[in-house]
């Protein structure tokens, strides 16, 4: 009876109309039996992400039973309009898992996936203050701005590619976190973005403003970084960041180049 449930499990959640197969390389970081899911770090999924780790669901118990933490494993991943799901796992062999030595890291250096963000408070568009932890318990898609952009057709797409996911994305938190500490005022940012977010619950601009160690914590640990800005000449190299409930780092997306529906498809099969 246990394995005809099991059966009809696997049938339900087969491939339906419009379901794609995407084939998956990747080690297995944890497994959590009560919600028969692995914890996995996969590297690019082709036409559909890039590396993340994230859990994916195994309907499967036989299969699920028989991966352990450290394997490497190929497997196939169903996306589609119900419940995404992975079948036909083939362990490979022994993945590597970093035994994270941190002697040289310090509280701005970058955080690998699966670290967790450290707090910091900065100033929202009334000019009170706000700390990350305040967010805690939801997914956070941060990414930067600052209102003295010399490429016009900089911020207005981060800010454009942000309104596109919090419309998408009601449950998510958008923090766009302006780096410019000496300029971007609250009262700066409100004039330059308030417009943008006063629809969005979920979608708010942060100013560094007399946060000058607050915000270099935030974009170091998030893999960017920025220079120059008392002397006018504002330099940078920024990366977007999806965080979790608990402020684990799960997604980075390098430079300001950004797709819309990569990030998409990543918070869509957290929230799935």
């Amino acid at each position: 009876m246990k394995y005809l449930l099991i059966l009809l499990t696997v049938l339900a959640l087969g491939c339906g109309d419009g379901a794609q197969v995407y084939k998956v390389v990747g080690t297995v970081r944890s497994i959590k039996l009560d919600e028969q899911k692995a914890i996995i770090a996969h590297d690019t999924i082709p036409n559909l992400m890039m590396p993340m780790i994230m859990p994916f669901f195994i309907p499967d118990l036989e299969e699920l039973d028989k991966i352990e933490i450290g394997d490497s494993v190929h497997f196939e991943f169903i996306w589609n309009d119900t419940k995404p799901f992975s079948r036909n796992f083939t362990i490979v062999g022994r993945g590597y898992i970093p035994d994270h030595d941190d002697f040289f890291d310090d509280e701005f250096s970058e955080k690998s996936i699966g670290s967790t963000i450290d707090d910091v408070s900065l100033l929202n568009l009334d000019s009170v203050k706000v700390s990350l932890s305040q967010t805690d318990g939801k997914y956070r898609f941060i990414s930067y701005i600052f209102s003295r952009c010399p490429m016009p057709n900089l911020c207005p797409a981060i800010v454009l590619k942000n309104a596109a996911l919090a419309h998408q994305f009601p449950e998510v938190e958008f923090i766009m976190v302006s780096f410019d500490y000496k300029y971007d005022t609250p009262a700066v940012l409100k004039k330059a973005y308030g417009p943008s977010v006063i629809n969005y619950r979920n979608w708010d601009v942060w100013s560094s403003n007399g946060k000058i160690e607050d915000v270099y914590r935030l974009v170091r640990q998030s893999g960017g970084n920025f220079w120059g800005i008392e002397q006018e000449k504002i330099g940078h190299t920024l990366s977007s960041v999806l965080i979790g409930r608990d402020r684990e780092l799960i997604g980075v997306w390098k430079g300001e180049d950004w797709k819309v529906d990569e990030v998409g498809t990543a918070i869509n099969l957290l929230l799935k």
